[in-house]
Protein backbone atom coordinates (compact mmCIF):
# COMPACT_ATOMS: atom_id res chain seq x y z
CA UNK A 1 0.00 0.00 0.00
CA UNK A 2 1.36 3.45 -0.96
CA UNK A 3 0.75 6.18 1.59
CA UNK A 4 1.58 9.83 0.98
CA UNK A 5 2.35 11.93 4.05
CA UNK A 6 3.05 15.55 3.26
CA UNK A 7 2.91 19.02 4.74
CA UNK A 8 2.45 22.25 2.75
CA UNK A 9 3.81 25.71 3.47
CA UNK A 10 3.73 29.14 1.89
CA UNK A 11 7.12 30.41 0.73
CA UNK A 12 8.42 33.74 2.10
CA UNK A 13 11.29 34.04 -0.35
CA UNK A 14 11.98 31.92 -3.40
CA UNK A 15 14.90 29.53 -2.78
CA UNK A 16 15.48 28.76 -6.46
CA UNK A 17 19.21 29.50 -6.21
CA UNK A 18 19.40 26.43 -3.92
CA UNK A 19 17.58 24.05 -6.23
CA UNK A 20 19.01 20.67 -7.15
CA UNK A 21 16.82 20.44 -10.26
CA UNK A 22 13.57 21.78 -11.71
CA UNK A 23 10.82 20.17 -13.77
CA UNK A 24 7.84 21.58 -15.64
CA UNK A 25 4.59 19.92 -14.52
CA UNK A 26 1.16 19.97 -16.14
CA UNK A 27 -1.68 18.06 -14.58
CA UNK A 28 -5.40 17.65 -15.02
CA UNK A 29 -8.11 15.83 -13.12
CA UNK A 30 -10.44 13.10 -14.37
CA UNK A 31 -12.05 12.69 -10.93
CA UNK A 32 -11.67 15.51 -8.47
CA UNK A 33 -13.58 15.43 -5.20
CA UNK A 34 -12.82 15.32 -1.49
CA UNK A 35 -12.85 11.50 -1.29
CA UNK A 36 -10.88 10.54 -4.39
CA UNK A 37 -8.72 11.99 -7.13
CA UNK A 38 -7.68 10.55 -10.48
CA UNK A 39 -5.03 12.77 -12.01
CA UNK A 40 -3.04 12.82 -15.25
CA UNK A 41 0.41 14.34 -14.88
CA UNK A 42 3.15 15.36 -17.29
CA UNK A 43 6.33 15.74 -15.22
CA UNK A 44 9.29 16.64 -17.40
CA UNK A 45 9.52 13.73 -19.85
CA UNK A 46 7.54 11.32 -17.67
CA UNK A 47 3.78 10.75 -17.64
CA UNK A 48 1.57 9.29 -14.90
CA UNK A 49 -1.97 8.36 -14.04
CA UNK A 50 -2.36 8.84 -10.28
CA UNK A 51 -5.11 7.66 -7.97
CA UNK A 52 -5.39 9.28 -4.54
CA UNK A 53 -7.72 8.46 -1.68
CA UNK A 54 -9.34 10.54 1.02
CA UNK A 55 -7.12 12.44 3.47
CA UNK A 56 -6.80 10.99 6.95
CA UNK A 57 -4.96 13.74 8.80
CA UNK A 58 -1.96 14.54 6.59
CA UNK A 59 -1.86 11.00 5.12
CA UNK A 60 -3.66 9.42 2.18
CA UNK A 61 -3.37 6.50 -0.20
CA UNK A 62 -1.59 7.32 -3.47
CA UNK A 63 -0.82 5.10 -6.45
CA UNK A 64 1.21 6.29 -9.49
CA UNK A 65 1.06 4.41 -12.79
CA UNK A 66 3.48 5.34 -15.61
CA UNK A 67 1.71 5.93 -18.95
CA UNK A 68 2.86 6.94 -22.43
CA UNK A 69 3.15 10.53 -23.61
CA UNK A 70 0.41 9.83 -26.17
CA UNK A 71 -1.97 8.45 -23.54
CA UNK A 72 -1.29 11.41 -21.24
CA UNK A 73 -2.04 13.85 -24.06
CA UNK A 74 -5.31 12.11 -24.94
CA UNK A 75 -6.41 11.93 -21.30
CA UNK A 76 -5.56 15.60 -20.67
CA UNK A 77 -7.43 16.69 -23.79
CA UNK A 78 -10.54 14.50 -23.58
CA UNK A 79 -11.08 13.49 -19.95
CA UNK A 80 -9.83 16.23 -17.66
CA UNK A 81 -12.87 18.18 -16.49
CA UNK A 82 -11.12 21.12 -14.80
CA UNK A 83 -8.45 23.65 -15.69
CA UNK A 84 -4.92 22.32 -16.14
CA UNK A 85 -2.48 23.04 -13.33
CA UNK A 86 0.76 24.46 -14.76
CA UNK A 87 3.80 24.84 -12.52
CA UNK A 88 7.55 24.52 -12.21
CA UNK A 89 8.67 22.23 -9.40
CA UNK A 90 12.02 23.09 -7.84
CA UNK A 91 13.72 20.45 -5.69
CA UNK A 92 15.64 21.93 -2.76
CA UNK A 93 17.65 19.85 -0.25
CA UNK A 94 17.66 21.02 3.36
CA UNK A 95 19.03 19.08 6.33
CA UNK A 96 18.24 15.59 5.10
CA UNK A 97 14.93 16.29 3.37
CA UNK A 98 13.97 17.29 -0.16
CA UNK A 99 11.53 20.18 -0.34
CA UNK A 100 9.38 20.42 -3.46
CA UNK A 101 8.79 24.10 -4.19
CA UNK A 102 6.00 24.68 -6.70
CA UNK A 103 5.93 27.95 -8.63
CA UNK A 104 2.47 28.14 -10.22
CA UNK A 105 1.57 29.70 -13.57
CA UNK A 106 -1.63 30.43 -15.46
CA UNK A 107 -4.64 31.14 -13.22
CA UNK A 108 -2.51 30.36 -10.15
CA UNK A 109 0.29 32.80 -11.09
CA UNK A 110 1.98 34.31 -8.03
CA UNK A 111 1.40 31.31 -5.76
CA UNK A 112 4.52 29.54 -4.49
CA UNK A 113 4.10 26.53 -2.19
CA UNK A 114 6.62 24.20 -0.58
CA UNK A 115 5.83 20.59 0.31
CA UNK A 116 7.78 18.09 2.30
CA UNK A 117 7.02 14.37 2.16
CA UNK A 118 7.52 12.50 5.40
CA UNK A 119 7.90 8.86 6.43
CA UNK A 120 5.47 9.32 9.35
CA UNK A 121 3.10 12.03 10.58
CA UNK A 122 5.30 12.60 13.64
CA UNK A 123 8.63 12.79 11.80
CA UNK A 124 10.86 15.68 12.89
CA UNK A 125 12.28 17.96 10.20
CA UNK A 126 14.10 21.27 10.04
CA UNK A 127 12.25 24.25 8.55
CA UNK A 128 14.35 26.54 6.32
CA UNK A 129 14.28 30.33 6.79
CA UNK A 130 12.51 30.79 3.44
CA UNK A 131 9.46 28.82 4.61
CA UNK A 132 6.38 30.74 5.76
CA UNK A 133 3.05 29.76 7.25
CA UNK A 134 1.93 26.13 7.20
CA UNK A 135 -1.19 25.63 5.05
CA UNK A 136 -1.53 21.83 5.20
CA UNK A 137 -5.07 21.93 6.64
CA UNK A 138 -6.26 24.68 4.24
CA UNK A 139 -7.94 22.84 1.36
CA UNK A 140 -7.69 25.89 -0.94
CA UNK A 141 -4.03 24.98 -1.46
CA UNK A 142 -4.68 21.42 -2.68
CA UNK A 143 -3.83 21.19 -6.37
CA UNK A 144 -7.20 19.59 -7.07
CA UNK A 145 -8.90 22.70 -5.62
CA UNK A 146 -6.56 25.12 -7.39
CA UNK A 147 -7.81 23.55 -10.65
CA UNK A 148 -11.42 24.54 -9.89
CA UNK A 149 -10.90 27.61 -7.67
CA UNK A 150 -7.64 29.23 -8.84
CA UNK A 151 -5.53 31.57 -6.78
CA UNK A 152 -6.42 34.56 -9.01
CA UNK A 153 -10.05 34.33 -7.83
CA UNK A 154 -9.38 34.44 -4.07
Amino acid sequence: MAIEIERKFLVKEKPFHLEKKSLHIRQGYIVNDQKQVIRVREKGNEYFLTVKGNNIGISRLEFDFPISKEDAGELLEHFCKTAIIDKIRHYVEFKGHTWEVDEFHGDNEGLVLAEIELMSENEDFAIPDWIGKEVTPDERYYNMNLATHPYKDW
